[in-house]
């Protein structure tokens, strides 16, 4: 969504900001112990609200659902307005702005992001869902194939805006996972399905196995995932209560040993159907707010609505993992970007 008006006061204050500091930057250990503990799991090194509100190049910066690490070590950070932005990795400040659009010019719902080892982007649409391959200055180059099912009814049994919402590479790059973020007609609620597809000849990639994913509650969605080295995922579970503030957690997956469900017509729980095995990492409620304000009720006033999450490296034994949230530019949320250390066995 264009602006009328650019804000003057963006460039300086992006300019002062310190990237995801609250206070002086220190190693986190994961333990009950730590004053930056969430879980034995977890820890919050810091968050920033750099971006909220701001504008660059005549867009909002906002509306942000998806992140990636582009292969000169900067940020891809994906808005579900159709655009995206490559910001600065220390200080949020963004660099660039790319407009998005489908074959016909229209907007999409952009959702999902990878950044391919061509430099590439892969980037999911949820009306549809599609998954599109984007030259670095937005070109349409492919697209993926969409098994009926999860096309939005009446073509298919998906609910638009309940579709592709997480995307990640796994196996080395040889398979591309989106998970979608709600059940499917004839499914029982809660339990999702992810999508894979494999690598072909020229970067092209068919469809794959698919997989049974079961949420805490059926009042949570997948707003994203993102692959380990191993082939496990971390995996966002998120929901939103009017009056008491948002769920968010965060879970360790596998999907190495899960039944595929391509062929299954209804996902109801039946015998013979393994699900991908979880574990809670932590809930972000449980994170110190570390000084965080919300505009609406929180369970902590740290949350809000997460939806974007990328490992951006290791050190000392935990994965460095950013999460975003989106504001939906709305007045009672905030732009607000979270760094997690996170280990995992």
């Amino acid at each position: 969504m264009r602006l009328r008006t650019v804000l003057a006061t963006v460039t300086a204050g992006l300019a002062a900001a310190t990237c995801l500091s609250a206070g002086p930057a220190t190693a986190v250990t994961a333990n009950p112990a730590s004053a930056h503990a969430c879980s034995p799991s977890v820890a919050i090194d810091g968050f920033s609200d750099a971006l909220d509100k701001t504008a660059f190049g005549g867009y909002f910066v906002g509306n942000l659902s998806a992140l990636a690490v582009d292969r000169d070590g900067s940020l891809a950070a994906l808005a579900d307005r159709s655009y995206l932005f490559d910001l600065d990795a220390r200080t949020l400040a963004p660099k660039q702005v790319v407009p998005l659009a489908d074959e016909n010019g229209a907007a999409l719902d952009s959702e999902g992001l990878v950044v391919d080892r061509d430099g590439t982007r892969l980037i999911t649409s949820e009306t549809e869902p599609s998954v599109r391959r984007y030259s670095a200055d937005g070109r349409i180059l492919d697209r993926l194939p969409v098994p009926s099912s999860l096309l939005v009814s009446p073509a298919g049994r998906a609910t638009s805006n309940q579709t592709f919402k997480g995307l990640t590479l796994l196996n080395g790059g040889r398979t591309l996972l989106a998970s979608m973020e709600d059940a499917i007609s004839g499914d029982t609620p809660g339990i999702v399905r992810f999508q894979t597809w494999e690598r072909t000849k020229g970067d092209h990639f068919r469809l794959s196995a698919q997989y049974a994913y079961r949420t805490d509650d059926p009042v949570l969605g997948v707003p994203e995932v993102q692959a380990l080295p191993d082939g496990r995922l971390l995996v966002l579970e998120r929901g939103f209560t009017s009056g008491t503030g948002n769920t968010v957690r965060l879970f360790l997956a596998d999907p190495r040993h899960a039944t595929d469900t391509s062929g299954v017509q209804d996902l109801t729980g039946q015998a013979g159907v393994r699900p991908i095995r979880k574990t809670l990492l932590t809930d972000i409620a449980n994170c110190p707010s570390l000084g965080a304000t919300a505009r609406q009720p929180q369970p902590n006033p740290l949350l809000d609505n997460i939806e974007g999450m990328v490992v951006t490296g290791r050190a000392k034994g935990a994965y460095r993992v950013l999460l975003v949230s989106d504001d939906n530019q709305n007045a009672a949320q905030t732009t607000r970007f979270y760094r997690l250390s996170v280990r995992v066995r």
